[in-house]
């Protein structure tokens, strides 16, 4: 970047900082308000880095709401609860039309003969906030939480474009907007994507991950989501005048809103009766899936806000405001074949190939059909059409058959009965829903899904290798088993990987033999599970791993031994007895232990003071981060639940635990003890 300007004098510093900042303030207004780019993104990430640059060397002069913050940074441990000035009201909710019309008519008939209209609003599939404004400026936001109380997720919100940091032309000089905060289709499905190459599982729907995005610990992060916040109301002090003409109607003021710089929807309409209503509710229902964001519904609200007052308020809604909610969308369309699926265990999951169809926005072609037992209970035969769902969520499903179109001689659909990638003969277990192919070392799907499963973050973590490299390494012959992670060179890698395009350079050749040893260290329960045994998820690893101690002691079980276990059943149990069992299992184990892995769990962190008490864990606490607590508490013997029943032995109160929580605990008898007390239980 060209140093033109001479900032040794402060006051030329000022100037250019407050220069710069309104120029990419203009610039993103006109980006994420009226989709124009008025220079190149060279031209702003010039603009951008040079302000980054002088407020790292001047913070001081940093202005409050800087665009520099939508660029994220700052990194919370913990989320600060916040009461609501305001409470955050739900709205009641209707699928029906018919009480859409009572509504209607109920309002008409307690407003009497005052003339007044009603703003018909689409309804956000996203995730509620409130932003506090004062003097122009955001200083705050906050989740809908409980209505009551929400978590300050000020830091996340300033990396939104769509929310203003930094109000136009006129406004209140204290008030909250509100909105939600939606995750766009097309960034959702660019995320997920990404999500998959990194080896992660994909979210749902953009709901969750909008709502996920916003309780990220680090701001940057969230900052990389895009994600989009659209206001939907104007909470203001009670002693404000509504005469004004800003204020008198729910459409004035977000007319007003959009004018300071708020992303308003473009498709309120002023309705005057139950006719004009029914009718935009019938446009949206069709209209809906061209829409770039998800909505589940229509708000239809009176729209003069004098009124309010006067029809008030239920225990949990306003009687001013209704939403209809829209039924999941359905369509028939035509099934063209079956295939199926191999994953890491060697389960088969049959997914139904169909014609093409629009449903939800987006153009479906497959639908997992899960099991046999699936197929069997909709008798599904060859050549049907299928009737698919979607609704709010992105992964559509398969709800019956369309009978309308079944052949007279249409044959059942026979389950294959060998694995479609190896041709083992495939093996159902008594009491299971699914067959599953047994040739975990011969089957190339399982052999990669196994790696996979292995290096994912919640196993041994090593980051730097995802699905894309597994593969490489792989069809290379470099890897075959997990025990092969830790024979590799970093002369061998550099250079892999050309024939698709991915080249493993020389940095990333470092990167990934860092991270391999740096798994070495990964505590024995991570390890346990990252070998991926049919049937042993995390809190199984952990129940076993703390039980039996060391890998050798578990080698050495006898399925008897393993039914010794919490919550370790017959079929877990058979599962890693036969795991164990197999010869080519253990010697990868071995390769594992001279690799320098943990066989064993850290007796110097364990003891059994908690044993046989069950903890629930709630707030914020200073000494350890929720995960870290719960995992303290299981290392001590304990157990913790997720849920206050009569069975709790204590509730472990942090800062700002749930008020529910402390209820329930109350109302049981259950002892509630803080941190420091939790500390002496376990240093005693």
């Amino acid at each position: 970047m060209l140093d033109i300007f001479n900032y040794q004098d402060l006051e030329p510093t000022r100037k250019r900082i407050e220069e710069l900042t309104q120029l990419i303030d203009k610039y993103n207004y006109e980006y994420y308000m009226n989709d124009q780019s008025l220079v190149s993104d060279y031209e702003f990430d010039q603009l951008l880095n040079e302000l980054i640059m002088l407020e790292k060397q001047h913070p001081d002069l940093a202005m409050p709401n800087s665009p520099t913050k939508r660029v994220g940074g700052e990194v919370n441990k913990s989320f600060r609860q916040v009461t609501h000035r305001f409470p955050m009201l739900s709205l009641g909710n209707t699928y029906s039309i018919g009480e859409i019309e009572e509504f209607e008519a109920r309002t008409r008939r307690l407003i009497g003969d005052h003339p007044f209209s009603y703003t018909c609003e689409l309804k956000y599939d996203g995730v509620a906030i409130g932003l506090t404004y004062r003097h122009g400026e955001l200083v705050q936001a906050v989740t809908r939480g409980n209505g009551t109380v929400g978590d300050d997720i000020t830091a996340n919100a300033r990396t939104i474009g769509t929310i203003p940091l930094k109000l136009y032309g006129s406004y209140p000089d204290d008030f909250e907007a509100r909105g939600e905060v939606v995750y766009p289709f097309d960034e959702f499905e660019a995320f997920n994507r990404q999500r998959e190459a990194d080896g992660d599982e994909p979210f749902a729907n953009p709901r969750n991950a909008a709502s996920g995005s916003l309780k990220l610990q680090n701001s940057a992060e969230c900052a990389k989501r895009k994600l989009m916040f659209c206001m939907y109301f104007m909470m203001l002090p009670p002693d404000v005048d509504i005469s004004d003409a800003h204020l008198a109607t729910h459409s004035n003021r977000l007319e007003w809103a959009r004018q300071m710089g708020f992303k308003v929807q473009p498709y309120i309409k002023e309705c005057a009766n139950i006719a004009e209503i029914k009718q935009f509710i019938d446009y949206w229902d069709e209209a809906r899936w061209q829409l770039p964001f998800a909505i589940d519904g229509i708000v239809i609200k009176v729209n003069q806000v004098e009124l309010w007052d006067s029809l008030g308020l239920t225990a949990k809604s306003p009687r001013w405001a209704i939403a209809y909610k829209f039924k999941a969308q359905q369509v028939s369309t035509h099934l063209e074949s079956i295939s199926y699926q191999v994953g890491r265990t060697g389960v088969v999951t049959p997914v139904a190939n169909m014609a093409p169809v629009s449903l939800g926005g987006t153009v479906v072609r497959r639908a997992t059909m899960v099991n046999a037992d699936y197929i069997r209970s909709f008798d599904i035969h060859e050549d049907d059409w299928l009737l698919v769902e979607k609704g709010g969520e992105i992964i559509p499903k398969i709800v019956g058959v369309d009978m309308s179109h079944r052949k007279p001689d249409a044959k059942a659909i026979e389950y294959i009965d060998r694995c479609p990638e190896c041709g083992t003969p495939l093996v159902r277990t008594e009491g299971e829903a699914g067959y599953y192919c047994p040739n975990q070392d011969g089957c190339p799907p399982q052999q990669l899904g196994r790696l996979e499963h292995f290096v994912s973050r919640r196993a041994m973590n090593i980051d730097t290798i995802g699905l894309e490299r597994i593969k490489i390494l792989f069809d290379s012959g470099l890897v075959r088993n997990v025990a092969d992670f830790y024979s590799l060179q970093r002369n061998q890698l550099i250079g892999l990987g050309a024939e698709s395009g991915a080249t493993i350079q020389e940095r990333s050749a470092d990167n990934i033999i860092e991270a391999i040893d740096i798994s070495r260290s990964v505590p024995f329960e991570r390890v346990l599970f990252a070998l991926g045994i049919r049937y042993v998820g995390e809190v199984g690893a952990k129940k076993i791993a703390r039980y039996f101690k060391n890998m050798t002691n578990l080698m050495n079980a006898s399925r008897e031994d393993l039914l010794l276990v919490e919550d370790v059943g017959e079929v877990t149990a058979d599962a890693v007895a036969t795991f164990f069992a197999d010869e080519r299992m253990r010697q990868i184990v071995e390769r594992l232990r001279e690799a320098g892995l943990q066989m064993q769990i850290n007796e110097s962190n364990t003891s059994a003071h908690l044993q046989g008490l069950t903890f629930v864990v709630s707030g914020v606490f200073e000494h350890f981060s929720r995960d870290e607590i719960k995992s303290s508490i299981e290392q001590h013997g304990g157990k913790v639940s997720g849920s206050i029943s009569s069975k709790t032995s204590y509730l472990l109160a942090g800062d700002k635990m749930g008020p529910e929580k402390l209820k329930k605990a109350e109302k049981l008898g259950i002892k509630i003890i803080s941190e420091s007390e939790y500390l002496s239980m376990i240093n005693e």
